[in-house]
């Protein structure tokens, strides 16, 4: 691939996902038949397939285990070419999530952590990012302990040159003000929805939201080196004039886009039959890195991001974001 980013390096976490199809959600204590279901690697795994399925070279450098969920991950990511940095853990397994979807497409999910959730900074000693990486970070790794001192350490040496964007995720709430701010710093995109950005700035309208994180994005840059943080940008590195702001996913509607000491943008979406939201919001933010690497502008990567999305909840499963071509073709039809 062409442009401005040649891999993206992935240190979120691939899980697997337990996937289970129902009519409703029962009542609580009660009780409810599936329709459907199945068991097939999810997490960070649906990122990184969405952008290797646009064309950019993709490498996973978080934490795996040793047992039968872990050699479901790991068969799962050589068959979409996804290279693996990490040695697996042994004695300990891949997390698992039970993703609950209902009639109407909307999912439910209840996340058991494994070995991805005991990632260490000596994991990461050897993880180099090379000049024209892309890297991606996720609130699910921020969300232990241990990750979050090993992936903030990290962070904080990372070149100036690379391109960091961080999802973080819907238990955004439960990760600690101070390691959020410390991700916000250093992402030049930060991708999240309208629900996650609701929880971090305390704004319901999805605009002001954006504008909220902005202007905390850019906050935290301009306070430089006195701040003591990892990650804030230093006097000089030409960080600061990188074109970089905040996403946030408004489902059918689409996106809006908000680049730092600008206004929100809204980015308009395409009208499906959604049939299964799981892994919509992965698939956004794939194909989003993967257009940005390739050299489009932000808001023509939203557009793009917007149709992979559109396009993966007609289908069932998790990792359902359209290949290069497919979405070329759809782009065009609209």
């Amino acid at each position: 691939m062409t442009g401005s980013f040649d891999r993206l390096l992935h240190l979120g976490n691939v899980v697997i996902d337990i996937v289970l199809e129902v009519p409703a959600l029962p009542e609580r204590g009660g009780d409810v038949l599936a329709s459907g279901g199945g068991m097939t690697p999810g997490g960070g795994f649906n990122v990184m397939v969405a952008a290797a399925r646009h064309g950019l070279r993709t490498a996973y450098a978080g934490a795996y285990g040793s047992g039968p969920f872990a050699a479901l991950a790991r068969a799962a990511l050589a068959a979409a070419h996804i290279d693996v940095l990490q040695p697996p853990k042994a004695g300990i397994d891949t997390g698992f999530v039970v993703a609950i979807i209902d009639a109407g497409g909307e999912r439910t999910f209840v996340t058991s952590p494994g070995a991805e959730a005991a990632l260490t900074a000596a994991d990461l000693g050897a993880v180099r990012a090379a000049p024209r990486d892309a890297v991606y970070l996720s609130g699910y790794g921020l969300l232990y302990p241990g990750n979050q001192v090993a992936l903030l350490d990290w962070l904080g040496r990372l070149g100036a040159g690379n391109l960091v964007v961080v999802d973080p995720g819907p238990l955004v709430h439960l990760i600690p003000p101070g390691v959020v701010d410390r991700a916000l710093s250093r992402a030049d995109w930060w991708t999240c929805n309208a629900r996650e950005a609701a929880r971090l700035t305390g704004c319901q309208d999805p605009a002001a939201a954006a504008s909220a994180l902005a202007h905390r994005s850019a906050a935290l840059r301009a306070a430089g080196p006195g701040t003591g943080q990892p990650g804030t940008e230093q006097p000089g590195t030409g960080l600061e004039h990188r074109p970089a702001g905040v996403l946030v996913r408004t489902g059918p509607d689409g996106c809006l886009l908000c680049r730092r000491g600008g206004v929100p943008v809204h980015v308009p979406g395409f009208g499906v039959d959604a049939v299964d939201t799981n892994g919509a919001g992965d698939a956004h933010t794939g194909t989003f890195i993967a257009a940005l690497a390739g050299g489009a502008d932000a808001a023509d990567a939203a557009r793009t991001a917007n149709a992979a999305a559109a396009l993966s909840v007609t289908r069932r499963g998790p990792a359902t974001s359209p290949a290069a071509a497919e979405l070329a073709r759809f782009l065009a039809s609209r």
